[in-house]
């Protein structure tokens, strides 16, 4: 799995490079922004999910949470499971919102 600042994520969601993006936060979490284009599966929800997530399994997948943390967890369970392209958001949300998107809450 590449772990990627969020500059580097910026930079990477600008060019033609086609990706899914899943943030993998709690419900209540999502108030404080979100990346547009993101999918809402919370980290406890993924394993029941991954006959949906199949279809993406040859994709570039990247991970959101707000710090990293989680999203470091559920990238490695997808390696496991088969996914070939993760990339876990290093500093989560909260390095997005210092770095990248100042409308997004640090929490």
């Amino acid at each position: 799995m590449r772990q990627m600042t969020a500059i580097e994520l910026r930079d990477l969601l600008a060019t033609a490079v086609s990706t899914v993006k899943i943030d993998v936060r709690e419900e209540v979490e999502l108030k404080n922004g979100m990346i547009e284009g993101s999918i809402h599966i919370p980290m406890q929800s993924v394993p029941g999910k991954l006959n949906e997530l199949d279809q993406y399994k040859n994709d570039t997948i990247v991970l959101i949470c707000r710090t990293g943390g989680r999203s470091d967890q559920v990238g490695q369970f997808l390696e496991q499971m088969g996914f070939t392209d993760v990339i876990n958001l290093a500093g989560g949300m909260n390095q997005w919102a210092t770095n990248v998107d100042p409308s997004v809450t640090v929490y």
